[in-house]
Parts: C-alpha cells; structure tokens; sequence
C-alpha cells in the first residue's frame, strides 16, 4: 500500500503565528497565561499547550484582573476588547492577521453606510468576532438559499466580506447569488480569500486523481478540515475526517492500494506522522510518496 501526502497540508502561517505567541509569553512570563477561547481549533494543540500552563477560558470572567491574556487565532467582538480593558488586562493579540483583514473591511463598508454581510458560517468563532467588530447592522449567510432569504433594509447599501477558513471555490455560489440579488454590492477581490484554504483544497482534488482513499487529520470542529474532508467526497471513492491515527478504521483499508493523507490548516505535522505510522502496521512494504 502506497501513501500519498498532499503539499501543501497542516499548519499555515496564521496558526504558526498563533501558536507560538502563546509558547513565548509561557517562556516570557511563566504559567498560567489565559487564552481567549481555544486558541487554534485542534484539541491536540490546546491539551499541549495547557501541560505547558496556558488555561483556556471561554469568558473573560474568568481571568483575574492584569493578567496576561491571548486573545485566539479567529478574532475577538469590540465587547471583548474593551472588557479586557475594563480588566486591565495585559492583552497579546494573536489574532490571523487575515482576520483582522477582514474586520478592517468589515469596519471600513459598515463606517460607509453599509450594511455588512459575511459569508460564513454562524456560530463559527471567527464569524462570532467579524460580527462583533461591526458597528452597524449585520447578516451571516452559508448558502444561496440564505442570501434569498435576506432581509435587507436597503439593497443598493450592501458589501460582503468572507470567513477566512473558507475558499474561492466555497463562496462563489453565494457571491453570486449576492452580486444576482443585489447588483451593487461591494466586496472584496478574490485575492483576499485566505490562500491556505485554498492551496490546501487544490492540493486534494490533485491527490485524489492518485489515489483510492482519503484521510484528512484534523479536529471535528475545523471548519478548513471538514471542508477538505467535503472536497475529498467530491474527487475520491471514499474520504474521512480523523482527529488522529486512533479514529482510523482497518475496513476502510480492504482493497485499497493507495492511500492519499492530507491535515488541516491547525494540525501539527506530527499527528500526520503517527497517522503513517500507523498505517505502516496494516501493510508492512509502505512507499511514502509527496505530491
């Protein structure tokens, strides 16, 4: 059985950035250092970094007054920036910075008279932050079913800006039906779009002309992760979502010949390293190949 690595795949700068800003202020200034949420979603990370002293919180209540305090990978509301001031908090911002691209945007069409509407999904951290980083009205839409649904208070006062874990490819159905609907809405150039969702997309659908199967290493709650899990579905026979090499099922390797792994854009390279390992126990002659 032969395994096939997507290129590019796992971490991307955004996340490297985020990461190591929580592992510095633990060497810098000790433990417990407070993160703002989980500070990339990958719950392997998190538990490293919690051995290390950070402790995760999900509300600043929970952070006592002046201390230091890392706000995550997805963003903050201006709520929580200025009840981390109220706190006098000592505040390292380890936001992407294409998120905060994003809420500068955002910000920039709403302080026009805009109303803001972002594709993405609700409830998502990021979405959760864009949202209340806006200072007027605002909508969330996944899908053109969405966007035929909007209620709008006036449609030719409308822009667009787009969550950073979804690609091109995710949101032109629902910028379309956008740009349909309501002809003068602005948005964003397409270059704007977070390149290591879709540089890891591409790599996948080049992946899965190789190969008989798919497994993408990342967290259930990845939304990057579960989009290339999706995209995999689309290319190949048979794709699966795995947080590590123990959610690997031996059936899906019966009769399969070649084995495409790809990780999510907050999964460090060493579970994909025990994902082979473990791969190796099911076939002993294993030819690692990089696409």
């Amino acid at each position: 059985m032969e395994i096939v690595l997507a290129q590019p795949r796992g971490f991307c700068a955004g996340v490297v950035r985020a990461v190591d800003i929580v592992e510095q202020a633990l060497q810098q200034f000790g433990s417990p250092i407070y993160v703002f949420h989980e500070i990339v979603h990958n719950p392997h990370v998190v538990r490293d970094l919690k051995q290390k002293g950070a402790v995760f919180v999900d509300d600043l209540d929970e952070v006592p007054t002046g201390a230091v305090t890392i706000f995550s990978a997805h963003g903050v509301a201006t709520c929580v920036v200025r009840q981390a001031e109220e706190k006098q908090l000592e505040v390292i911002d380890a936001t992407c910075p294409l998120v905060t691209k994003v809420h500068l945007q955002a910000q920039k069409y709403s302080n026009a008279g805009s109303e803001v509407i972002i594709i993405g999904h609700v409830g998502h951290e990021e979405v959760e932050g864009t949202m209340g980083s806006v200072p007027g009205p605002v909508h969330v839409v996944a899908s053109p079913a969405d966007v035929d649904s909007l209620t709008v208070i006036d449609p030719d006062k409308l822009a667009y800006v787009t969550q950073t874990t979804l690609s091109v490819d995710d949101t032109k159905d629902v910028i379309a039906a956008l740009q349909s609907r309501f002809p003068n809405i602005q948005g964003p150039s397409t270059d704007d779009i977070c390149y290591a969702t879709q540089n890891r997309q591409n790599a996948v659908r080049q992946l899965c002309a190789q190969v008989d199967l798919l497994l993408v290493v990342g967290a259930h709650n990845s939304s990057n992760s579960n989009r290339l899990r999706e995209v995999g579905e689309q290319c190949c026979s048979a794709s699966h979502l795995i947080q590590d090499e123990t959610e690997i099922q031996s059936s899906w390797l019966d009769n399969i010949s070649k084995v495409g792994v790809t990780a999510g854009a907050s999964t460090p390279e060493v579970l994909v390293e025990k994902v082979i390992a473990h791969l190796n126990e099911f076939r002993a002659s294993t030819c690692l190949l990089y696409t």
